[in-house]
């Protein structure tokens, strides 16, 4: 049986992993979104466009990789 400081270190760990993937996420969608819409766009709105999808593909993937990874330390505990 893991102690309760143990359960939390790695309930912690699993939300900091997941805010790494979603900051990951946040960098891919930004670099490709603001290339594709840079050239279908002009020049204020593309760059607009891309930052606003990547920041709701890096708050989204980070919200569900930390919960998907946490759940299994909160059943535990």
């Amino acid at each position: 049986m893991r102690s309760v400081d143990g359960l939390r270190a790695d309930y912690v760990a699993a939300w900091a992993t997941g805010a790494g993937i979603g900051a990951g996420a946040f960098m891919l969608t930004w670099l490709l979104a603001n290339r594709v819409l840079s050239l279908l766009m002009s020049a204020p709105a593309g760059p607009i466009f891309a930052m606003a999808a990547a920041i709701v593909a890096g708050l989204t993937v980070a919200v569900v990789q930390g919960w998907r990874l946490s759940r299994r330390f909160v059943s535990a505990g």
